[in-house]
């Protein structure tokens, strides 16, 4: 616990046998209460690591996508009594040892939600992220903060931590199952006026962490570019977003 505040690590797991466990060690169990997986349908053996590890784990018989598997984390850890909830992938993509930063911003009651962005800092080609997802990054962000009125640095890191009235709150339900979720519920962030932190993360990418492509990423712009456009015209009562409706 941190500060008499509960902290649960759910992580959304697409076959991720071969980087669970560092991911794992590396979780500061200190003030880390539970920590849940959703196995998304896995062809690998991540559940069956995931049990040994005693990670509370659920498994998808069928594929429900990257939405849809944060959907069963985030439903599963609110059946708890947490009050902090994390996302971190198992791909040892992003690095665990930040969980303690971002679960003090929230227990300390500063800000409702914390993003570990890749940008913030100088490291993200460095760290080898390839240069056409860097540029549509970039571009895609300033678009974002212009239409939803914010000032991230990166609307599309997948390491967040949500304090628990968040989730309660916002009909993340109503989201694509597809990579476009995570745009969707920072529209529903800033739309029910919640705010958000950032602090920088170090970029790795290599042959196990899990990416998309690239006909997959042009379909994910367009579904961020849509997700920003929706937001005003709801906003301004030019036309209703389901998302955006409790």
């Amino acid at each position: 616990m941190i500060n008499n505040k509960k902290v649960t690590v759910v992580m959304p797991a697409y076959n991720a046998e071969s980087t669970l466990i560092k991911t794992y060690n590396e979780i500061d169990k200190s003030i880390v209460d539970e920590i849940i997986l959703t196995d998304d349908a896995s062809n690998d053996k991540t559940a069956e690591i995931s049990k040994k590890l005693n990670i509370k784990t659920i498994i998808h018989q069928t594929n429900k996508g990257y939405g849809g598997n944060q959907k069963t984390c985030y439903k599963t850890a609110l059946e708890t009594d947490t009050d902090i909830i994390i996302m971190l992938h198992p791909d040892y993509q992003y690095s665990p040892k930040l969980i303690p930063a971002m679960a003090y911003l929230i227990a300390a009651e500063e800000y409702d939600v914390v993003f570990a962005s890749r940008i913030l800092g100088k490291g993200a080609l460095k760290g080898g992220m390839p240069y056409y997802k860097y540029f549509a990054n970039r571009v895609l962000t300033f678009i974002e903060n212009i239409l939803l009125n914010q000032k991230l640095t990166e609307y599309h890191t997948g390491y967040r931590a949500y304090s628990r009235k968040v989730l309660e709150d916002i009909p993340f339900m109503k989201n694509s199952d597809d990579f476009v979720f995570d745009n969707q519920i920072i529209a529903q962030i800033t739309y029910f006026g919640y705010g958000i932190a950032e602090i920088s993360c170090p970029t790795k990418y290599f042959p196990e962490a899990s990416s998309i492509n690239f006909r997959r990423s042009v379909k994910y712009g367009f579904g961020v570019l849509s997700t920003s456009i929706n937001y005003v015209m709801h906003k301004f009562k030019l036309k209703k977003f389901g998302i955006l409706i409790k």
